[in-house]
């Protein structure tokens, strides 16, 4: 990374929000806030595999404590279920690292944060697989008023660069996900 690239973007464990080659997913999210803060909408993060990246990157745009609420951090499962909401039987049946577990965590964190929108990140960073399910394999999700949406990641590389994209991609699909206008 260049010093314009760290003078210009924040910089979370490698995600540029703001400068750099991600200056256009910086920008988005910068849109985004401020589209969320002009409807009086917020949003608030559960991460498990990103430990909190997801929350750093946000936090790193001005204007973002509008509304962000704020972030659990349930890297273990029995605090998937304890503070972000996810059915025990859920977590029981198809385990931490699963589309629907995704769909939970955004939905539980939305509700316990009073949030309009949640963003949630959940896989294997790696290098080894966890519970059988190998590293590289994660969930994002969104859920915001009557949707939700979640995406499959397949990623390679270390684990940093693991946690990296999985940031990158919950960002971009919030940005999709939320409306330009309600109209």
């Amino acid at each position: 990374m260049t010093g314009a690239e760290q003078k210009e973007g924040a910089v979370a464990d490698g995600v540029v929000v703001g400068g750099g080659a991600d200056d256009e997913l910086g920008e988005a999210v910068r849109r985004l806030v401020a589209r969320l803060k002009g409807r009086g909408e917020t949003l608030a993060t559960a991460e498990s595999l990103t430990g909190g990246l997801v929350g750093a990157a946000l936090t790193d745009i001005p204007g973002v404590s509008a509304v962000y609420r704020g972030g659990l951090v349930v890297y273990a499962t029995d605090l998937k279920a304890q503070l972000a909401g996810v059915p025990e039987d859920l977590l029981a049946a198809v385990g931490p690292v699963h589309p629907d577990t995704a769909t939970a965590l955004a939905n539980g964190v939305r509700e316990r944060l009073d949030a309009t929108y949640g963003l949630a990140t959940t896989g294997v960073a790696g290098p080894d697989p966890q519970g059988g399910v190998e590293a590289g394999i994660v969930y994002v999700a969104v859920a915001g008023p009557g949707t939700v949406r979640v995406r499959k990641l397949a990623l390679s590389g270390d684990r940093a660069t693991v946690r990296r994209r999985s940031v990158q991609a919950v960002l971009e699909l919030a940005v999709d996900l939320v409306p330009e206008d309600l109209d």
